[in-house]
């Protein structure tokens, strides 16, 4: 049994090192791989042949992941590495590519000639010139060395981590503010384009980052790129505001006291733009209507600007990250008189809230719960308008749903004291039928 596994074992590696090729009438549709050719990692053929300080070559992607996963020795021979440096091993590749060149009558494409990765050096140089040329106003120098770091991140995710390890977050924030604080012209204004669209995967900044980000002027650029950017330029900008209010309660308190700011992120959600952009414009709200010293305040601005509405619309047919954003603000602006009232009066709210229970993750029937007691505690009218429609639409049979799944803490209190509130009012309808699904909904639209 034992020389059987060995058998299949030696099989499967065997095949490992063997091209899968198209049949272009050739009777052996594969291609054995020479075996100085093969990663010892992934026994695939290397791509990006690289040397480390044990003399033994691998692909650049495998031995990469071998290292990025804390393993500080080389998987050949076992020694412990004196560096990490990877030094591109030219002469393999070129054979590499004289091989497949050989062969491509049977359908082996040639490797493509790498790009050597970004070193921390680049990054560092690369940035010091990005920041004396916004010093002394060369907006076109600046934008130069700012398209560099975007072409770098293209190439490779290897190169993006590279990129915002280094500080060139810091550097950018640092760039972006001061050349938002001084009035110049198309070149300024392009140049503020091009670093807010590489920022967003800067995140998370360091403390100077953010506090640079964070300035007056460049929150005040950041509102104005929202209200008058292109699609694209809208996009990025509110993924950077949603990554700086995340840090930090007080940026969300500062972007507060700009004019335009909030109408600006409302209008994300009103007239979308993409999921990416929903999602991280409701983060934002989050963030901002969560302010101890300003929530109340900011809370009755959305409402009277119609976020419940808007929210509830956008959800109906929403992505997971959205309906969880989504429903977080929710259940903040249903703990405001105002919020609650314009809840009860919008048709889609009931039916919404006991859709997403169970339909979405953990987080929105933790919110979805959340918000339905808070409306069925408060509900005042004689005839339970809440409590009647929460029934119609199958709430009862879903909460009971959740306790035999299984929830913790509060939600399971909620859904305690949800059932109770519920029972009391089930005699109105007698029995309610689960299926009966949105029959009763009254749409806006």
């Amino acid at each position: 049994m034992i020389s059987a596994w060995k058998k299949r074992r030696a099989n499967r590696h065997a095949g490992k090192n063997k091209l899968k090729l198209s049949n272009n009438g050739d009777s052996n549709p594969e291609l054995a791989i020479p075996a100085h050719f093969q990663c010892p990692i992934s026994l695939d053929l290397m791509k990006d042949p690289v040397t480390l300080s044990t003399g033994i070559t691998y692909d650049r992607e495998s031995i990469e992941k071998w290292i990025e996963a804390g393993n500080r020795t080389c998987p050949v021979t076992n020694r412990v590495l004196t560096g990490f440096d990877q030094i591109p091993n030219h002469s393999i590749r070129k054979m590499i590519q004289d091989w497949c060149v050989e062969n491509s009558s049977r359908g082996v494409e040639r490797i493509p000639t790498p790009r050597i990765p970004v070193s921390p050096y680049d990054v560092s140089e690369t940035c010091s010139k990005m920041a004396a040329a916004t010093l002394r106003g060369d907006w076109e120098a600046a934008h130069e060395q700012v398209r560099k770091i975007k072409a770098w991140g293209k190439e490779s995710e290897r190169n993006r981590r590279c990129i915002s390890d280094n500080g060139t977050g810091t550097a950018l924030a640092g760039s972006f503010e001061l050349t938002s604080s001084i009035e110049s012209g198309a070149k300024h204004g392009e140049l503020l384009v091009e670093i807010i669209s590489v920022l967003p995967w800067m995140f998370p900044l360091g403390v100077e980052g953010q506090g640079r980000l964070g300035s007056a002027a460049s929150l005040r650029c950041m509102v104005r790129l929202l209200k008058d950017g292109d699609l694209s330029v809208r996009r990025n900008t509110v993924l950077v505001l949603e990554g700086l209010l995340s840090s930090e309660e007080k940026h969300g308190e500062a972007l507060l006291e700009i004019e335009g700011a909030v109408e600006a992120l409302y209008k994300v959600i009103e007239e979308p733009i993409s999921h990416t952009a929903t999602k991280a414009s409701l983060k934002a709200i989050f963030c901002m209507i969560s302010s101890a010293a300003a929530g109340e305040r900011i809370t009755s601005r959305f409402v009277e600007m119609g976020l419940v509405s808007v929210i509830l619309e956008m959800m109906f047919d929403a992505e997971k990250g959205a309906c969880e954003q989504g429903l977080g603000v929710l259940d903040i602006v249903c703990s405001t008189r105002e919020g609650m009232e314009k809840a009860y009066d919008h048709p889609l709210t009931v039916p919404v809230l006991v859709k997403k229970i169970l339909r979405v993750s953990g987080l929105a029937t933790e919110f979805s719960v959340s918000i339905l007691w808070k409306l069925c505690k408060n509900e005042t009218r004689e005839d339970g308008g809440v409590f009647i429609e929460a029934l119609q639409v199958g709430a009862f049979q879903k909460l009971l749903v959740v306790l035999q799944v299984g929830c913790v803490g509060r939600t399971k209190e909620r859904v305690t004291g949800l059932l109770k509130m519920l029972n009391l009012h089930g005699g109105k309808l007698g029995c309610v039928d689960s299926s009966m699904g949105f029959k009763y909904l009254k749409r806006s639209y």
